[in-house]
């Protein structure tokens, strides 16, 4: 009998035939897609503060979650455009804490406070941010200066420390003259240092900066160092 030859159309399964054009492939059906895309995003945000984006691999978070690698870049349209929309979500999820703080009820000393101890819980509650924020610095902002939404989204934050600065300037507590952005990145400054460089710091130094102890005595050192930059007299006594 005669041996059937393979068809030149045949292909592997689990791709599409090679008549099909790319814009033409759709991911598999899914039950939840917004539930897989957040699956997506929470893996590709462990993947990329780890690796970085030029060592994160679009296979490597396929494996981890519940998409294929052409699922990824159906929803997110590659590699890049994943890497900022991590970054607006971890940009939205910060900003979206700091909302909820509530500082237009606090008085203007206690507000800053609040802010700066916030702030500071989030960076070590949080080091993939950290590393986020670093790892896009390396890069010069490349990938950052895609995105409107991370622009808008920090508006926010400056927003709520004018406000809480001029109520503060009003009441006679703050001191005249300063700018709400310099205010966030002091705070975010000394914040951000505590996660960033207690590796090299704490080999050098020899110094301890990961137990419960110290990590509450440099909270209460950056928030005086905060409260006496911006105030007038001695805010935290």
């Amino acid at each position: 009998m005669k041996a059937h030859s393979v068809p030149r159309t045949a292909h592997r399964p689990g791709l599409p035939p090679a008549s099909v054009s790319r814009r033409e492939v759709r991911p598999a059906r899914v039950n939840d897609p917004e539930g897989v895309q957040r699956d997506i995003l929470k893996v590709a945000t462990e993947e990329f503060s780890k690796q970085g984006y030029s060592g994160a691999r679009v296979d490597a978070i396929a494996a981890r979650t519940r998409a294929s690698k052409r699922m990824i870049y159906y929803y997110f349209g590659g590699k890049e455009a994943l890497y900022v929309r991590v970054l607006e979500e971890a940009y939205r999820k910060i900003r979206t804490v700091e909302a909820g703080l509530h500082l237009e009820r606090l008085d203007p000393v206690a507000a800053l406070r609040r802010l700066t101890e916030h702030t500071f819980d989030y960076y070590n509650d949080h080091p993939e941010f950290v590393r986020l924020v670093m790892i896009e610095n390396i890069h010069h902002a490349r990938h950052m200066k895609r995105s409107k939404a991370i622009q808008s989204l920090n508006v926010t934050v400056i927003d709520a420390i004018g406000e809480l600065y001029r109520r503060g300037c009003a009441a006679g507590v703050f001191r005249a003259g300063l700018d709400p952005v310099d205010i966030h990145m002091t705070i975010s400054a000394l914040g951000i240092f505590h996660v960033a460089n207690r590796a090299t710091f704490s080999t050098i130094f020899k110094n301890d900066m990961v137990s419960p102890a110290a990590r509450a005595d440099r909270r209460e050192e950056i928030i005086e160092a905060v409260l006496r930059y911006v105030g007038r007299g001695a805010l935290t006594e």
